[in-house]
């Protein structure tokens, strides 16, 4: 707030006063004052409300600038009628009650939205574990079918059940805390066991694969699962005609490990590189094959900033993907 326009605020009152001060030296002058005296009442009149202007000007400035810093510190700033300091105005104290009213409402809205979110997630939770049941069955039946539509099936009821695991991370991923075990990894295992999975879709697609990870890691095993999965699951989605292959490895850094899932498929536009991890992008490869989601690799970011972990991607048109995933790792773990 600066002088100027705390000034036009007080412009009706500056008004009245400069009538009231023509007013009253147009009476004095009729009565017979002397042009002097009536001078130096004007004089005092001008001082005593510039020094009253200025003296407001400043209370009102600390006061505003008060409440921005409150504002400024406070996490939830919905509450600030509550951390409204005191003010002897009745102006203040009428803004402050109407703005602890408002933020009430708005407080009630915001419990409303999240109690129908928990509602709508814990359903969520509850029939992904339902119909991972019929999944599983299905899966065992075509195990025991040696023939192409078993294996064909297999395929299928595969991908059905990475939709369903993507709804069932999706529903978790504010709330990993929750669900999480952070344990030592090691990543031969994990991305071997993702790629046994997959090993029908990886065949039938002709993708070779190769796994070159010697470094282990402290983390979630389901969580990095999901994530490998969903980076292999893009890999076979964009792969080259011919020559298909997948590389999975590690590499030692000074402050941590370096995994790596790279492949020689289609690649990634360079425009286009920058938002491949924006939720419902789907780029151009996507919207070609008409295969994508817009969803894998925005829960794999999401999922790595939740457990800590930084990703990347680097990509060459018509020469593949690399997507990197940074474990942060002690000097203490580094060393022994």
């Amino acid at each position: 707030m600066n002088f100027l326009d705390f000034l036009k605020d007080k412009l009706l009152l500056l008004t009245l006063q400069a009538a009231c001060m023509l007013a009253s030296a147009a009476f004095l002058y009729a009565t017979g004052y002397p042009a002097a005296s009536i001078g130096i009442l004007l004089f005092c009149w001008f001082l005593i409300l510039s020094v009253w202007l200025l003296g407001e000007y400043v209370r009102r400035r600390r006061y505003f600038r008060q409440l921005e810093r409150i504002l400024e510190d406070a996490d939830q700033k919905y509450l600030l009628g509550e951390l409204m300091p005191e003010s002897f105005r009745l102006e203040d104290r009428l803004y402050r009650d109407m703005i602890r009213r408002s933020s009430k409402s708005v407080i009630e809205r915001i419990h409303a939205v999240e109690d129908a979110g928990k509602d709508y997630r814990e359903y969520i939770e509850s029939w992904v574990h339902e119909v991972k049941a019929p999944i599983a069955s299905i899966c065992l039946l075509c195990e025991k079918q040696k023939d192409d539509t078993g294996r064909r099936v297999l395929m299928e009821n595969r991908r059905t059940e990475n939709y369903v695991d993507m709804a069932l991370f999706y529903a978790r991923s504010d709330e990993v805390y929750k669900d999480y075990l952070i344990k030592e990894t090691t990543l031969q295992d994990t991305a071997e066991e993702v790629l046994r999975k997959n090993k029908y879709y990886l065949i039938e697609n002709r993708i070779q694969a190769e796994v070159r990870c010697p470094d282990t890691v402290y983390t979630d095993v389901k969580w990095i699962a999901f994530i490998l999965n969903q980076l292999i699951l893009n890999a076979v989605k964009y792969r080259r005609n011919s020559g298909a292959r997948i590389r999975i490895s590690t590499e030692k850094e000074s402050h941590g490990v370096l995994l790596t899932v790279e492949d020689n498929g289609l690649g990634i536009r360079p425009e286009e590189l920058p938002r491949v991890f924006d939720k419902g992008f789907t780029g151009t490869n996507g919207r070609i094959r008409g295969q994508s989601t817009g969803m894998g690799l925005y829960l794999c970011r999401k999922l790595c900033g939740k457990l800590g972990i930084r990703i990347g991607a680097e990509s060459a048109e018509g020469h593949g993907t690399r997507i990197t995933l940074e474990f942060p790792v002690s000097d203490y773990l580094m060393k022994h």
